[in-house]
């Protein structure tokens, strides 16, 4: 279908004006807002209390060239909109929504930040490292348009969403799960809320947000136990005092030392750069295409160059987050959103990061309330993986996650140790692996884990569909990549593990040979469409 088919003109209204704001906005605005402000207060709970930031960074460097770079972006969004409403003639055209990344905010603070700030003992230097991912990630969004669609073609749907799938369970969903046990009056109470909505379709009154009711619930059974002397979520009116007091007016500033600074870290960040630029890329052209579906006609290649323009300049001004198009533009559309609510959403982002509300609004909410909010997220795309794919694929969706496994308990050992003031070599892998704790293993597996189980997760695919010759290509690429530390390995260099790397090569030439010499039993006729039937779940951004 052509785009002209997909974006219908109306000549009489053909280079009129088109109008910026209408009643639709608001509730658009309303809706779009709270995702976005529920993103930030995340992103802002993740750096000063995961992350362990000085507040100095967070609200007067990262936060600051967070609100420009989105505020950038809703911009163009919404010219975009303009144009295409004008070019067309039409006065339903919806802008794309577009804010931080939600994946790839939890990849970067949990695979790249905390474990060099952590081995390192000082958060700047992750933030640091953080920057040079984005600084990455921007230039494989803007050239990446060109590959992208070929990645997408050769690589199973099963082996993408599944090493995303592992990353959702292991590094989003298990330490907000960890929190809401911790505080249960507040963290299942708000889960309960999130669930009988997100999952069971309950409506709120006037049409609230489940996610802005979640947190109206924690804040009030927070403050109210303080009445009682139980102090649930940690709440004082001296941290909201302090707020009130450091509240004040921040503008980005150039961070040019900080990314020059984060190049010492280049050898780990590539490990998961590269891959996850081709998820961002694959992911923006899925989100226009639901754009297009509901009838307005984007370009791709715009929209990505964008991306990677916008993420770019939030880097060299302190933004460790990445920007994307997001899901959810038919949604929008459908309440009357418009071209003025992705504008006056980028207004409303700079008020709450240059302005400081961020902080005082952390200090009047518990972060115990957002907990649920995040283990849905993980929750939703690791359950995508195989809700979208075709059930017989379901053992390559549970490998192609499994390195994840191997590098969260990796990360909790060697933080753990390191606390205690050793580590694993010190102890000694044998020691360890006489407790059932096979170090080694996890360290093989888990290094570069996306990669990993991209690779294992497509050779797993092919393997169940009999097509032996591209799963015997995927393992030899897998040889390729551990070869040169990007599978397997803590870093990039040459032969870093090169037993794996041999290994790889000898399953090649077995998947190989049984393309030519096996005779497996043809796929049952219920199994041969490789794709599910129906729509597929979006995950939340």
């Amino acid at each position: 279908m052509s785009a002209n088919e997909m974006t219908p003109i109306s000549p009489a209204r053909i280079g009129m004006r088109p109008t910026l704001w209408t009643r639709g906005d608001w509730n658009a605005l309303f809706g779009f807002g709270t995702n976005i402000l529920v993103n930030m207060l995340v992103l802002t709970g993740l750096l000063q209390f995961v992350l362990k930031m000085p507040p100095e960074i967070v609200f007067g460097r990262i936060l600051p060239a967070v609100g420009l770079m989105m505020f950038l972006s809703t911009a163009y969004y919404a010219f975009l909109g303009y144009q295409l409403a004008k070019k067309t003639g039409r006065d339903d055209v919806c802008a794309l929504p577009s804010g931080i990344s939600v994946p790839h905010m939890f990849v970067v603070t949990f695979v790249i930040m905390l474990p060099i700030g952590a081995s390192t003992g000082d958060p700047i230097q992750g933030w640091e490292a953080g920057l040079v991912w984005v600084f990455f990630q921007s230039f494989i969004l803007m050239i990446g348009g060109f590959v992208a669609p070929y990645i997408r073609r050769i690589t199973p749907r099963a082996a993408l969403l599944g090493t995303l799938a592992g990353v959702s369970i292991a590094f989003i969903s298990m330490r907000p799960a960890f929190e809401i046990f911790a505080t249960p009056v507040i963290g299942l109470t708000c889960f309960a809320v999130i669930m009988v909505s997100w999952f069971g379709g309950v409506k709120y009154p006037k049409g609230i947000p489940a996610g802005l009711v979640a947190i109206a619930v924690g804040m009030v059974i927070a403050w109210g136990s303080n009445i009682f002397g139980l102090g649930y979520g940690g709440m004082s009116l001296a941290n909201v005092g302090d707020a009130v007091a450091n509240f004040g007016f921040e503008i980005p500033l150039p961070a040019l030392d900080h990314v020059f600074h984060g190049f010492r870290y280049l050898g780990v960040i590539l490990v998961t750069a590269i891959p996850f630029g081709i998820y961002d890329l694959v992911e923006a052209m899925d989100n226009v295409e639901s754009a297009e579906a509901a009838g307005d006609h984007y370009p791709t290649t715009r929209v990505l160059t964008a991306d990677g323009v916008v993420s770019l300049i939030g880097c060299l001004m302190g933004n460790p987050f990445i920007n994307a198009v997001y899901i959810g533009h038919p949604g929008w559309k459908s309440m009357g959103g418009r071209i003025g609510y992705s504008a006056a959403t980028g207004l409303m982002v700079i008020v709450l990061a240059w302005f400081g509300v961020i902080a005082l609004l952390l200090a009047l909410i518990p972060v115990v309330a957002i907990s649920p909010i995040l283990l849905y997220i993980g929750m939703l795309i690791g359950a995508q993986a195989f809700q979208t794919t075709p059930s017989r694929h379901a053992p390559a969706v549970v490998l192609a996650l499994s390195p994840h496994l191997a590098a969260w308990a990796k990360l909790l050992i060697d933080n753990s140790l390191g606390l205690a003031g050793t580590s694993a070599a010190a102890i000694g892998f044998d020691k360890l692996g006489s407790v059932g704790v096979l170090y080694h293993g996890l360290e093989v597996m888990g290094g570069g884990a996306i990669l990993v189980g991209l690779v294992l997760g497509a050779i797993a695919v092919f393997v169940i569909e009999r097509k032996f010759v591209h799963a015997s290509a995927f393992a030899l690429a897998g040889a390729v990549l551990t070869f040169f530390g990007f599978m397997h390995g803590e870093m990039v260099g040459i032969a870093v593990t090169p037993g794996v790397s041999l290994a790889y090569v000898m399953v090649a030439g077995l998947l190989f040979a049984c393309s030519r010499y096996a005779v497996p039993e043809s796929l049952p006729a219920e199994a041969r469409d490789t794709e599910p039937k129906g729509a597929q779940p979006a995950p939340a951004e």
